[in-house]
């Protein structure tokens, strides 16, 4: 299945060499693939000081983190057979966390990028990992796609990331 894919990329900050819209694109794509046939994405790279005031009044966490999913909400009255419910929603991924995170990990930038992009999109699509058995069952969806992608797995030699 080929997956029509309308990403909007919104750069919010000079302080990193971002990946381009082709290999975002790429990303999402991946992690959407076998999973809907059309979507449309927004996906924010801001800097630290945005990521830090988006966490601490959406998760009550007064710092920056990687990346922040925002899912849209079908609004009452319309059904999903309307062109709007293609509407995925909006990841929001911290630059400055993503380069710092992945020197910290000794893992490559474009690696760790990646891993943010397909984490986020599975969050979109209700995939989460509050309990032991929804974590195993996303890192394993994880490992899978970025592996796909020519990736490590992420989790390889790594406890849990604290923010994911």
């Amino acid at each position: 299945m080929d997956l029509d894919l309308d990403l909007d990329l919104q750069l919010a900050t000079e302080a990193a060499e971002p990946p381009d819209q082709a290999q975002l694109e790429q990303w999402a794509s991946a992690a959407l693939a076998g999973r809907r046939a059309r979507a449309a994405l927004t996906i924010r790279i801001v800097d630290s000081q945005e990521s830090q005031a988006l966490n601490l009044q959406y998760r009550g966490r007064d710092k920056p983190t990687n990346v922040l999913s925002f899912p849209f909400e079908l609004p009452p009255g319309l059904s999903a057979d309307d062109e709007i419910a293609d509407l995925l929603g909006d990841l929001v991924i911290c630059a400055e966390v993503v380069r710092r995170e992945a020197l910290e990990q000794g893992k490559e930038t474009p690696a760790h990028w990646a891993h943010m992009v397909v984490h986020g999109v599975l969050h979109l699509l209700d995939y989460d990992h509050i309990t032991d058995s929804c974590a195993a069952e996303m890192e394993a969806l994880e490992t899978a796609i970025l592996r796909g992608l020519g990736f490590p797995s992420p989790y390889e030699d790594q406890d849990h990331l604290e923010d994911l």
